[in-house]
């Protein structure tokens, strides 16, 4: 279980913010709660859960969520973020949610955490390798 960038204390403060954001978690339909909480790289938390909706193309994911807030209040600079499920085993984020954490964190640490606190730890770029970003953004010559 490496631990990364981030001490022990903001591991520790991660893992208990990421699973206490489960509680924040709509999912009437699935009964899977996730949180997702962001560390920004001036020590804020933002946290996300998941949102589900009768129409299952709308629902949105725990880390998308973080991600949307964050940005929507002026974060842009992530160092971590936490992910925690109801199912209290390591939950990693899905494919469509590590490419929107792409965007704004390409190098970013994704902690899982489990039911105890017992994480593990990858960084974005071996979760998502030979990602698409905004750099492979070109207009074509006509």
């Amino acid at each position: 279980m490496a631990a990364g960038s981030l001490s022990e204390i903001e591991i520790k403060d991660l893992a208990q913010k990421t699973l206490d954001a489960r509680s924040l978690s709509y999912s009437p339909y699935s009964k899977f709660k996730v949180g997702a909480v962001l560390l920004t790289a001036d020590g804020s938390y933002v946290e996300g859960a998941n949102v589900e909706n009768a129409s299952y193309g709308a629902c949105i994911c725990a880390e998308q969520t973080a991600i949307v807030k964050a940005v929507t209040t002026g974060y842009k600079s992530f160092k971590a973020i936490g992910v925690a499920s109801s199912a209290g085993t390591f939950t990693p984020p899905c494919g469509i949610c590590r490419q929107v954490l792409r965007e704004f964190a390409p190098n970013i640490e994704v902690y899982m955490f489990s039911e105890n606190g017992a994480f593990v730890m990858d960084p974005l770029t071996t979760m998502l390798p030979r990602s698409f970003g905004p750099e492979d953004l070109s207009i074509v010559p006509e």
